[in-house]
Formats: C-alpha cells, sequence, structure tokens
C-alpha cells in the first residue's frame, strides 16, 4: 500500500547523512548524538539521513540503528524531516529495517543499491526488481541510493526512470557525481520524482541541471557553506553560488573521496561537532592527514 502522503513530499534543501558518535570503547555515543543534533537544529539544513553510509551503516547492528533513529527522532527540531538509511542485501531485511524506522517517526527510507552477488545485481532487471519489491512493502517513501564508489554497482538512468513510475519511490540519491547521468534523470523521469546530489564537489552544477537538493557529507562539519550554495541557487545569486563551490572543493573532496568517514570525523571535531573515532577497521587519520583537512578547513568554521 502506498503512504498517503508520499506525493507530498518535498526534498529540497541540504541534507547532512550524519556520522555516528562512538565512544573510544567504541560504543553508541548518546550525549553526543545529542550534541550534533542539537547544533544542526539551528542551521537551515532541511533533515537530517539517520545511518547512511557515512554514518557508517555497515559496521552497525541492527539494535543500534534503531537506537539511533530512536534518539535523532528525540532530539530534532519538528521541522526537520527524517530520512533512514536503511538498505540491506535483503529485499527481507530491507523492508523489516523500512518499517521499523517507520514507527520510529522517519518519513522516507535511502535505500542502497544491493552490490554483495555483483554477477548477479549489476543488471537493470535485478535493481528493478529489488526496488519495486522493498517499495511495494514499505510503510514510506523510498529513495533510491546509488553510491558506485562504496558499492561498486552502479545504477544505470534509464532504471532509475522506470523506477520513478512507482508510486512509492519518490526520488534519487546520485553519489557517483555524474552530471549528465543527474541531468537525463532529472528530466525524463516521471514528474514529481527528486533527484538529490550526493557529491558536495558537484553541488552548484548539480543544482542548475535540476537537482531538487543535496545529501552531503561535508554538512556534517561545514553546514553553512552547503546551506550557502543552495540559498544562493535559490535566490539566483550564482556568482555568490559559484565562489562557495569553490571554497568548499577541496575540503569536500578531503572528507569523501581521499579521507572518508574518518577524516570527515575529524573535521567535525575541528569546528565544533563531535566526530570521534571510527569504527574499526577503519581509523583515524594520520597526522600528515589531519595537517590538510586542518589547512582545508581553516575558512570553513563550523
Amino acid at each position: 500500500m502506498v503512504p498517503p502522503h508520499t506525493a507530498l513530499m518535498k526534498l529540497d534543501g541540504i541534507f547532512p547523512p550524519i556520522t555516528t558518535p562512538f565512544d573510544h570503547d567504541g560504543n553508541l555515543y548518546k550525549a553526543k548524538v545529542r550534541h550534533n543534533v542539537e547544533k544542526w537544529n539551528l542551521t537551515a539544513l532541511a533533515g537530517y539521513v539517520v545511518c547512511g553510509s557515512t554514518g557508517e551503516s555497515v559496521l552497525l547492528t541492527g539494535e543500534e540503528k534503531l537506537q539511533l533513529w530512536g534518539w535523532v527522532a528525540e532530539y530534532a527540531a519538528p521541522e526537520k524531516l527524517l530520512i533512514a538509511g536503511t538498505g540491506m542485501e535483503s529485499v527481507r531485511e530491507t523492508v523489516s529495517l523500512t518499517n521499523q524506522a517507520a514507527e520510529a517517526g522517519y518519513k522516507a527510507a535511502l535505500v542502497r543499491t544491493p552490490h554483495y552477488y555483483k554477477n548477479l545485481v549489476s543488471n537493470a532487471a535485478a535493481q528493478m526488481l529489488f526496488f519495486r519489491a522493498v517499495a511495494d512493502q514499505a510503510r514510506i517513501p523510498v529513495l533510491i541510493y546509488n553510491v558506485p564508489q562504496a558499492t561498486g554497482v552502479d545504477i544505470s538512468a534509464e532504471a532509475v526512470i522506470q523506477l520513478s513510475e512507482h508510486p512509492n519511490i519518490v526520488g534519487l540519491k546520485e553519489s557517483s557525481g555524474n552530471i549528465e547521468k543527474l541531468m537525463r534523470m532529472t528530466r525524463e523521469a516521471k514528474p514529481g520524482f527528486q533527484v538529490l546530489s550526493g557529491s558536495a564537489p558537484t553541488l552548484w552544477p548539480s543544482l542548475m541541471v535540476g537537482a531538487a537538493g543535496a545529501v552531503l557529507a561535508l554538512a556534517n562539519a561545514a553546514p553553512y557553506s552547503t546551506i550557502a550554495i543552495w540559498e544562493a541557487f535559490r535566490t539566483r545569486e550564482y556568482g555568490a553560488a559559484e565562489d562557495w563551490q569553490n571554497r568548499i572543493s577541496r575540503a569536500a573532496v578531503l572528507v569523501t573521496a581521499k579521507y572518508g568517514v574518518p577524516g570527515l570525523k575529524y573535521a567535525m571535531d575541528l569546528n565544533g561537532y563531535y566526530g570521534g573515532p571510527p569504527r574499526l577497521p577503519l581509523t583515524v587519520p594520520s597526522p600528515e592527514a589531519k595537517r590538510e583537512i586542518e589547512e582545508a578547513f581553516k575558512d570553513l568554521k563550523g
């Protein structure tokens, strides 16, 4: 059954895929979840994605995901849209997690492409079967999550365009940074289907070719800089948008492609948020990496 509010969901603006705070024993750190969310509440971020890849979701247990969803829902300002990262390898587990997130008050589910059996799921037919089966059973709207740099699987524009016809698949987070592909999907998908950029280095061009908004790891550590690009786009101050895009580009690459979640967590520590340690097997950045991140973020304070 399609949730009645599916057609009304607006995904414009900037969403951080929030990091998961751990203490130095590797446990979830409730006080720091609250610290970060209450600080982000003071910004114009549109909402929060909880348990996405930036939240180290593949390193969390199911119980930990439920705990995080509950805490963020408790601390988030009422106007913030809550999206749960619920993608697993099977339809069954993805549906189960999605419907538990719905019970916790989440309004949409971000579901990554399955990827473990690459030889069997790297084709449009298998991908469309997976997403349609999840969307048929999900009690909240579904967003496709394409992150080929992590999964090794890249869902095609053609498959996304076909999936956009499903009444409970409302959008896509496209993290490949492929502007041509993003432009085609915004142009050819069903009206109302919303494409979100997942790539801070291409945020401004993505908005210019039709992206509704963005889910950006960088927004954890430097939310105002990403919001500035969104606001400049909205008010057609294109010079300001290009200026901010140039200012964030180096920092964005460092905390995604180069140093990943550990680098992002260090940048958060620099900017007054709690990043803390990643969960093993991820490790804290080297002294050289820390110096490079410090240099890139010196003009991007939180």
